[in-house]
C-alpha cells in the first residue's frame, strides 16, 4: 500500500484514509518512511492476570466467561473473561456487532489494556481485543501518530509497504557519518518495528543510536538547504547603492544631526555593516536584531538614507497600523525637513488618499513608503525600490516577503538582457535569536545585532503579584500618577467572555475610573484628575491613533489596552506597566510589553498580577515564563529560556511557513550533531552536489524554496 498521487484528477476518489494521509503530508514513499512511530505497545508476551500491578498495561490471554450488552446506566457491553489463575471483567461504551461476536462467550482471545484493582476485583475499559490463534508479533507494535480518519491499522500497512518498496540510499560517505552511527535503513526498520526485549524507556529518550542517525540527516539536510538558498542568492543582482558616495555621505550626516542625540557604538556598528551589504550587486540578506528600546528605527533611517541618496525608494512594512505610524511619526520627522517625500499606506485609508499615495509611489516622487500590509497590494507600484525594510519579521508570512521583495521594475545596466534587480532586504527584530536557532533556522542570514542600550534607559523593576492583591497594585498607580507618571494597564480579552473567565479591558476601565478618576477628553491638558483611555484592536484606525497620540502627549494618563501596544510605542514618561493575566502571555510578549516602560530617566516598574483559574494553580510552563521575567531583562536570555519553553515552531512564528520545521533534532540536546552538520553541508555542497540536492529533496520535498524569503 502506497501514499496515493496528488494529481487534482485522482482527488475525488481518494477513500477518507487516503485523503487524511495526504492532509497530513504523507505523500510520497520517504514521507511516510519518515512518519515514525509516537510510543510502542509490547504485543511479543503474554503476562497473568495475577502477576500485573494495579495502574500498569497488560497482554493477556482469556476465555471470555460471560458477554452482555447494558442499557443502565448507559449503553455499554459487559464481558468477563478468565486466564489460567484470575477473573477480569471487560467495559465496552463503544462496540460493534463484530466486536460481540469476537467476545461471544467461549473465545479465547488476547487483550491489552491498563489493569485496575478495586474492591469488585480486577476490570479493563476499552482494552484492545484480538483472536488468540494469531501468531504473537516478533517485534513490538508500533502508535503512528494520526487523525481519526486514518486508523492505525492502515497506516501501519501502508508504511510496512512504503519501507518495503522506498530506496532508502545512503547519501552519506561512510568517512562522514558521525561516531558509531547507523544505516539510515538500519534506523528505521528499527525505529518502526523494534526488536522483542528492546527497552522501551530507550527508544522514547531518543538518544539511541537509531535516533541520532535520522537527527544527523535531518540537521544536515537543513543545513544543506540554507547553504542552497545563500548560493542562489549570490546569482541575484541588486541596486548597487555605495554608502561612500558624496550624496550618502551628506544625507547621513544631516540625517545624524537630526536625531538629537549621539549613536551608540553598537549602533554605528551595524549602521556600517548593513552599508557595506547595500554597496554589493548580491541582494542583502540581513536580520537586525536587538533588544526592546535598542534603537533599530535609528538604524532603519540610516539604512533608507543611503538607499533615497543613490536614487532609489525604500519600503518600510510593519505588522501594526500603530507600530507603522509610530515609525512613520519618527521618519516624517527626520526626512522631511531634509527634502525626503514620504507615503503613508494602510487598509484604513480613504479610498482618494490612498489613490494620493500611491500616485506618489508609483511616480517616484515618495523616495521612503511607510505603512502595514497595504504596502504589498498587487496595485501598489513602486518601480524604483532598492531597499525593503521589515519591522518584527517574524510576525509576516512567506508570501508577504516575497510579494513585497517582488515589486520592483528595475533591470540592472547594460545592453545584455537582465533580470529585474531584486531589492535589498533588511528585516528587524526585538526578539534576539538564541545561538541554536542562528545555527539553524537563520543560518542562511546575515545578522547583525545591537547589543547595547541607549543612554538614559531605566532598568525596570518586575514584581510577580497575585490577583488577591489587586487593591495595593491599584494603590501603586495612584502613587505614580501622583508623581506626573503616566500607567499601561495590558489585559488580554477586550471583552468580556462566556469560555474563558479572564478579567476584560472594558471592565476594567470601568473599575480604575470609580476608583482613580474619569475619562477625559483628549483635549485636557493636565494629568489631575486622572483621565483613563481605551485602547484595542477593534477600534477605528483614527480613533487608536487619536487615542495613542492623546496619551503620547500626556492628556491621558492612564492607558488601559490590549497588546495592541505590544511593540513599537515610545512614552517615556510612562514608569508602571500593568500586564493582567500574566500567565496567559507568552514570554516574548511579556518581555515586549515590559519594554514599553524604562524609556525615560524615571524609575520604571512592570507588575505581572496573576490568577491559577479553574485549576487552582499555575502551569510549569505558566511559572518558568513569569521566574525568566523576574530573574533577567537581557534580551538574548529571555529568548533563550523562550526557545526552551515553547520550541522552535512558536518561537519562530510565521517565518518558516510551508518548510518543515525540525521533526527529530532538538536544537539544545543535539548541538553536537548541529555542529557537525553546520561543518560537513558546506563542503558536501561542493564535493557532492548532486548528493546533496536528493539529500534535501528527500527532508523538505519542494519547501525548501520557502527559505529564500
Amino acid at each position: 500500500m502506497s501514499a496515493p498521487s496528488t494529481t487534482p484528477s485522482t482527488t475525488a476518489k481518494l477513500s477518507p484514509a487516503q485523503k487524511a494521509l495526504r492532509a497530513m503530508g504523507l505523500v510520497r514513499a520517504i514521507d511516510l518512511v519518515l512518519h515514525v512511530p509516537l510510543r510502542y505497545e509490547d504485543e511479543t508476551t503474554i503476562v497473568h492476570l495475577s502477576e500485573v500491578e494495579d495502574g500498569h498495561i497488560a497482554h493477556i490471554q482469556a476465555t471470555v466467561v460471560r458477554c452482555d450488552v447494558q442499557q443502565r446506566p448507559r449503553r455499554q457491553l459487559l464481558v468477563e473473561v478468565q486466564d489460567s489463575d484470575a477473573r477480569c471483567q471487560l467495559r465496552f461504551f463503544n462496540f460493534y456487532p463484530s466486536m460481540q461476536k469476537m467476545l461471544a462467550q467461549g473465545q479465547v482471545v488476547r487483550l491489552r489494556g491498563e489493569v485496575k484493582r478495586g474492591f469488585g476485583g480486577i476490570s479493563m475499559i476499552h482494552p484492545s481485543v484480538k483472536p488468540a490463534d494469531s501468531p504473537l508479533p516478533v517485534t513490538l507494535t508500533p502508535i503512528y501518530p494520526t487523525v481519526a480518519a486514518l486508523p492505525q491499522a492502515y497506516l501501519r500497512k501502508a508504511i510496512t509497504s512504503a519501507l518495503a518498496s522506498a530506496h532508502l540510499e545512503e547519501l552519506l560517505p561512510s568517512c562522514d557519518l558521525p561516531p558509531n552511527s547507523w544505516s539510515l535503513q538500519q534506523a528505521l526498520t528499527f525505529l518502526h518495528y523494534p526488536e522483542k526485549g528492546t527497552p522501551i524507556v530507550q527508544l522514547q529518550d531518543q538518544q539511541h543510536p537509531a535516533w541520532q542517525r535520522l537527527k544527523a540527516e535531518e540537521l544536515l539536510a537543513q543545513q544543506l538547504s540554507q547553504w542552497q538558498a545563500r548560493q542562489q542568492r549570490k546569482t541575484k543582482r541588486a541596486p548597487v547603492l555605495p554608502w561612500e558616495s558624496l550624496a550618502s555621505k551628506t544625507l547621513k550626516t544631516e540625517l545624524s544631526s537630526r536625531f538629537g542625540f549621539a549613536l551608540t557604538g553598537a549602533q554605528n556598528r551595524v549602521i556600517h555593516e548593513i552599508s557595506l551589504d547595500m554597496a554589493c550587486e548580491q541582494p542583502m540578506y540581513r536580520l537586525l536584531q536587538g533588544d526592546v528600546g535598542s534603537g533599530k528605527t535609528v538604524v532603519a533611517a540610516m539604512a533608507a538614507a543611503q538607499c533615497i541618496a543613490n536614487g532609489y525608494q525604500c519600503a518600510l512594512m510593519a505588522p501594526t497600523e500603530i507600530l507603522a505610524q509610530q515609525h512613520f511619526a519618527k521618519l516624517v520627522g527626520w526626512l522631511e525637513p531634509l527634502g525626503i517625500q514620504v507615503a503613508w499606506l494602510t487598509g484604513s485609508l480613504k479610498t482618494r488618499e490612498k489613490r494620493a499615495m500611491m500616485a506618489l509611489a508609483k511616480s517616484g516622487e515618495a523616495r521612503l513608503i511607510v505603512g502595514t500590509h497595504a504596502v504589498i497590494s498587487e496595485k501598489v507600484d513602486l518601480p524604483h525600490l532598492g531597499l525593503v525594510i521589515i519591522d518584527e519579521q517574524h510576525r509576516f508570512g512567506v508570501a508577504q516577503r516575497l510579494a513585497l521583495r517582488g515589486k520592483n521594475n528595475l533591470h540592472a545596466e547594460g545592453d545584455t538582457p537582465l533580470p529585474l534587480l531584486e531589492p535589498h532586504l533588511l528585516m528587524m527584530s526585538a526578539t534576539p535569536i538564541p545561538r541554536t536557532l542562528a545555527m539553524s533556522y537563520y543560518a542562511d542570514l546575515s545578522v547583525s545585532t545591537i547589543d547595547e542600550l541607549p543612554a538614559g534607559r531605566t532598568p525596570v523593576v518586575t514584581k510577580i503579584i497575585h490577583e488577591e492583591r489587586r487593591h495595593q497594585v491599584i494603590e501603586r498607580i495612584q502613587a505614580q500618577l501622583d508623581a506626573g507618571c503616566q500607567v499601561y494597564w495590558v489585559c488580554p480579552l477586550i471583552e468580556e467572555s462566556e469560555a474563558i473567565d479572564l478579567r476584560n479591558a472594558t471592565d476594567t476601565l470601568e473599575e480604575l475610573k470609580q476608583v482613580l478618576g474619569h475619562t477625559a477628553p483628549a483635549s485636557q491638558n493636565t494629568l489631575s484628575p486622572p483621565s483613563i483611555g481605551l485602547l484595542h484592536s477593534r477600534l477605528p484606525a483614527a480613533e487608536k491613533q487619536a487615542i495613542m497620540q492623546s496619551f503620547v502627549e500626556g492628556h491621558l494618563s492612564v492607558l488601559v489596552s490590549t497588546t495592541v501596544i505590544e511593540v513599537g510605542v515610545d512614552v517615556p514618561n510612562a514608569s508602571l506597566m500593568v500586564i493582567e493575566h500574566a500567565e496567559r502571555f507568552g514570554l516574548s510578549q511579556l518581555h515586549q510589553l515590559r519594554g514599553r516602560v524604562g524609556r525615560g530617566s524615571t524609575a520604571s516598574a512592570c507588575i505581572l498580577l496573576y490568577s491559577y483559574g479553574e485549576t487552582g494553580r499555575l502551569s510549569e510552563h505558566a511559572k518558568a515564563r513569569l521566574r525568566a521575567m523576574q530573574e533577567t531583562q537581557d534580551g538574548f536570555e529571555i529568548a533563550r529560556r523562550d526557545l526552551a519553553i515553547r520550541g522552535p515552531g512558536e518561537f519562530m512564528g510565521e517565518r518558516q511557513s510551508g518548510s518543515a520545521l525540525l521533526r527529530f533534532a532538538n536544537l539544545d540536546e543535539d548541538q553536537h550533531l548541529l555542529e557537525w552538520a553546520r561543518e560537513l553541508a558546506p563542503r558536501m555542497w561542493s564535493q557532492s552536489h548532486g548528493l546533496s540536492l536528493r539529500l534535501i529533496h528527500r527532508w523538505m520535498g519542494d519547501k525548501a524554496g520557502y527559505l529564500n524569503a
